[in-house]
């Protein structure tokens, strides 16, 4: 049976399961094979596309939604492909597919082996066929998932072993991992100087990074901050894990532990405590400033000062985190002597640099009305730039911290703090 002169056909190359190098060796083997066949039989191959993305889910190719909207819109009416699960490997493409050839729009799907045209047997078959390298997927992943739950109740966690492990290379020892010599001690440390050192996360980093110069096996990388708070809370060091991960599986490792479960237990309980301790306070210009120095971000601290008559006073001071150098030499400043210095910049900088200046100005404009309420005035209220300068640093000083972080946050232009300097970088 001849095809048919009028059929167009688009060449459709599919392959996503292997590295990416062999992904384009496969899709080019495709091309050139279904080619050889396009040219010994006349077929009209108008385009040809390559796509490696997997075809499990649906609507998930790019490539192959433009090649269903060719189709509608004419182009082609014909799809040239290795093998139908090249297609379809989901209920959803195969019904798209199917529907084209009901409307006409598809009149031919011609394989490696085999075509496929608008009749219900020759669509019954594709659709059996693609239906079947969907139960192979189907199978597949219940299998895998079937193996790596069989392997966490051997005591094996499936995946890269973490920093202070190393993964076995034995074939054989799948998911077994073996204890690090050379880093787990230092990790078997970090937990250490939490729990009985009281260190905080930060001071770890610094310890690993400057005095230690640490880095993982994996990538040759230092641990960021984040890094460290998961090592922290890890419970994998101290023999148990969950997989996967927030399912509330709960396994017993058969690794050998890096940490005792008490030792653990005590590094939770000092995390939560500094966590509380830095969630409890609320500094006005933290988050709004970073280092001159260093680039680093600015952190405030406050301390307390007993004097003979019994009063309390207390003293904030703003400084360099230090992430980027712990040597910086940016210095601390006091939130009195900041809040001067921020007020002497209200002074000089272009009002308009503020952008929340019309706030400001219907603020002013409010109060102004009040007065004249009192004194049963009835003028014309005028706000100068003079008001809106002054109650600009009325906010700096009695202000909220709400109000300050709003009012600072609104500058057009970077604010730095270089020993105990602000200054304002203009930003292009």
């Amino acid at each position: 049976m001849e095809t048919p002169a009028k059929v167009r056909y688009v060449l459709y190359a599919r392959k996503s399961t292997e590295s990416d190098e062999k992904q384009a060796l496969s899709i080019e083997s495709q091309v050139k094979e279904m080619l050889q066949i396009a040219e010994r039989e006349g077929l009209d191959v108008v385009d040809i596309r390559r796509e490696s993305h997997s075809a499990k889910d649906s609507g998930q190719r790019p490539v192959y939604k433009e090649i269903l909207e060719d189709i509608r819109r004419g182009r082609f009416n014909g799809i040239l492909v290795w093998h139908p699960d090249r297609l379809s490997r989901n209920a959803g493409d195969l019904g798209s597919v199917v529907d084209l050839m009901d409307q006409q729009a598809l009149i031919e799907i011609r394989t490696f082996g085999q075509y496929f045209r608008n009749s219900p047997s020759e669509k019954f078959l594709l659709m059996i066929l693609c239906s079947q390298a969907k139960l192979e997927n189907d199978n597949k992943s219940i299998n895998v998932k079937r193996g790596l739950r069989t392997r966490c109740e051997m005591g094996l966690k499936p995946g890269p072993a973490p920093v202070g492990y190393l993964n076995e290379k034995r074939i054989d020892k799948k998911c077994q991992v073996i204890v690090d010599t050379e880093r787990a001690p230092i990790v078997k440390k970090m937990f250490e100087k939490v729990a009985h050192e009281k260190w905080s996360g930060r001071k770890i980093y610094h310890w690993l990074k400057f005095d230690l110069n640490f880095k993982t096996i994996k990538g040759n990388k230092g641990l960021t901050l984040g890094n460290i708070y998961l090592i922290l809370q890890n419970p994998f060091y101290y023999g148990d894990f969950e997989y996967p991960a927030k399912s509330g599986n709960w396994y017993k490792g058969v690794h050998q532990p890096i940490i005792t479960k008490e030792l653990f237990d005590q590094v939770q309980s000092q995390i939560k405590s500094q966590f509380i301790r830095s969630e409890s306070k609320e500094f006005a210009f933290t988050k709004l400033m970073t280092c001159g120095l260093c680039q680093s971000g600015i952190t405030a601290d406050e301390k307390f000062k007993k004097q003979k008559n019994g009063n309390i006073h207390r003293h904030v001071y703003y400084g360099c985190t230090k992430v980027k150098d712990k040597n910086c030499k940016c210095g601390y400043i006091n939130e009195t002597d900041l809040i001067r210095q921020f007020e002497g910049l209200i002074e000089n900088i272009d009002i308009n640099e503020i952008e929340i200046k019309d706030k400001i100005q219907n603020e002013v404009e409010r109060y102004k009305k009040f007065q004249q309420m009192l004194s049963g005035k009835t003028e014309k209220i005028v706000v100068k730039e003079i008001d809106l300068r002054n109650y600009a640093k009325y906010i700096l000083r009695e202000g909220s911290d709400i109000e300050k972080r709003e009012l600072l946050g609104c500058f057009k232009n970077k604010i730095t703090l270089k020993e105990k300097k602000i200054e304002i970088i203009v930003q292009d």
